[in-house]
């Protein structure tokens, strides 16, 4: 996170008044119109862009309360507490309804920690959200699925994703797997009736209103 006070060359007790009269300043001296060398122009540019950050941060109280309580805590240097805290971040996103700020931190959380399931499998839940993200939805899952294999949930409710787009052999796969996992699960009985796999093929069975897709996932990050 960059240091608006510092960008703007002022003092952390600096009124609203003064760092406005810094601001204006920049935008005098410094805006991007003043150069005519590209390299130059482009520099200027991305500096006045932090500069206007910085103002419109510095200068709204509640943002300016949220950016120092930001800056005042402990910094994180290690993969795991980053990814933690993002993924802590985007689920109180999630819960507020800020759908992208919630994407944002697990993509975060993803970085850091890229062979941590949860994070996979909660990114493929606020995906399914969306219809248009469905693909990438179904990617984040199978890649929650991939790392965690053995988790029962992972692959009901993949199968029930993939069987939701159309992928039907895809979800056939997913559904074995959860057979293998599971084979007297009352729930995956009733996918493999669904999708013809296994010994639920020969009984075919109407899964049960409220069994729906993605289940196994509500603890992550539930519908809105």
């Amino acid at each position: 996170m960059a240091d608006h006070y510092e960008v703007l060359g002022v003092d952390k007790k600096a009124t609203g008044d003064e760092i406005r009269r810094v601001y204006l300043k920049i935008a005098r001296d410094r805006h991007p119109d003043r150069f005519t060398d590209p390299a130059e122009k482009a520099k200027a540019h991305e500096f006045f862009q932090e500069a206007t950050e910085a103002f419109n941060t510095l200068t709204n109280d509640q943002r300016r309360q949220a950016y120092d309580a930001e800056m005042a805590r402990p910094k994180l240097d290690k993969p795991e507490e980053i990814a933690q805290d993002a993924f802590a971040k985007a689920k109180r996103s999630a819960e507020s309804g800020n759908d992208q700020d919630a994407v944002d931190e697990l993509h975060i959380a993803i970085h850091h920690m890229p062979n941590e399931p949860q994070y996979h499998a909660a990114l493929s839940r606020l995906l399914q959200r969306h219809p248009k993200h469905a693909r990438d939805a179904v990617t984040a899952l199978e890649k929650a699925a991939q790392l965690s294999p053995q988790t029962l949930a992972y692959q009901i409710d993949l199968a029930n994703l993939l069987l939701n787009q159309g992928l039907a052999t895809r979800a056939k796969k997913a559904a074995e797997a959860a057979l293998r996992i599971a084979p007297k699960d009352k729930r995956v009985l009733a996918l493999a009736a669904q999708l013809g796999v296994g010994a639920g093929a020969a009984e075919p069975e109407k899964p049960k209103p409220g069994g729906g897709s993605f289940a196994g996932l509500k603890g992550l990050f539930g519908k809105k």
